[in-house]
């Protein structure tokens, strides 16, 4: 069995947790890989491989990410290309796709005995004059900072489902309920679940809801503003494109599906109540430690 590492060592404590998941890897007879740009910070390890993302992927059984829900975000797409398991090992805040802490580190033993479960993520494929991007949490579509109005115009299948003024919109898969569209209103959904959430943002209307739609839904949204402006296209949490007056964004289910191994078991719900239902832990006066 061989596993390729990723880490995101901007996080604190992520070289020592990196570290500590490859020597356990390792004596449970895993092969290790690391992409090539970690070789001056890991070479001194004899059992590491290094190489390019795709080779490693392609060559590994399992991928490992080390950091936060945005460190997995980072390699969600070529995992579920490669069709390759991802667990997450969080030094984030929150973590809600990682399935291990540090304490939880003498699980990686499980991994080749394959005493895990696999949770399929459901992805989101959407269409602009950019080209084409997949999505493992959400897509949204906002108004810049040069737009004091947008209206945007979503339709479902050739139906007009909503005509709003707002600040944006957001089309999440349910892996992405608990991230923007839950800071935006919308409701936390099971992340094996089926489906795309359709949320706004700061709608300027009485009566905006969140909406739950099927997963073969194909979407459409047209974004109307004054033509010396423009709105934003953020995929993920990186901002993919610009968009100008009555342009198109189509947006269906992915071909790819992201395979999110769970180790501990029930980890969604353990999140959940532990780090949305809990007072933030190291809050001091106005500042997060």
């Amino acid at each position: 069995m061989k596993a390729f590492v990723f880490s995101n060592l901007d996080k604190v404590n992520s070289y020592e947790y990196t570290l500590e998941t490859c020597a356990i890897l390792h004596d449970c007879g895993i092969g290790v890989m690391m992409h090539e740009k970690y070789r001056k910070q890991f070479r001194h390890i004899g059992y590491i491989g290094f190489g390019h993302q795709k080779d490693c992927i392609d060559s590994c059984d399992v991928v490992i990410v080390i950091g936060g829900d945005g460190t997995i975000l980072k390699c969600a797409e070529a995992a579920a290309a490669g069709g390759k398991p991802i667990l997450g090992i969080n030094c984030g805040r929150l973590g809600f796709m990682a399935s291990l802490e540090h304490e939880d580190l003498h699980m990686l033993e499980k991994l080749p005995l394959r005493e895990y479960q696999i949770s399929p993520r459901m992805m989101l494929s959407v269409t602009t004059e950019e080209g084409q991007f997949s999505a493992l949490n959400d897509v949204v579509i906002s108004k810049s900072d040069d737009c004091k109005i947008a209206d945007f115009k979503v339709s479902k299948g050739g139906r007009t489902i909503s005509y709003l003024r707002a600040d944006g919109v957001i089309f999440s898969t349910a892996t992405g309920s608990t991230a923007y569209s839950m800071s935006a209103g919308g409701p936390i959904i099971e992340p094996d679940m089926q489906c795309i959430e359709f949320t706004q943002m700061c709608a300027h209307s009485l009566f905006a809801r969140s909406m739950v739609l099927l997963p073969s839904s194909e979407i459409e949204v047209v974004l109307h503003c004054k033509k010396d402006t423009h709105g934003l296209i953020t995929v993920d949490g990186n901002t993919v494109g610009r968009i100008t007056d009555k342009a198109k964004i189509t947006i269906t289910r992915s071909e790819l599906t992201l395979d999110i191994i769970d180790i501990k078991g029930g980890s969604f719900f353990s999140s959940i109540n532990e780090k949305l239902m809990q007072p933030l832990k190291g809050i001091t006066g106005d500042s997060i430690i």
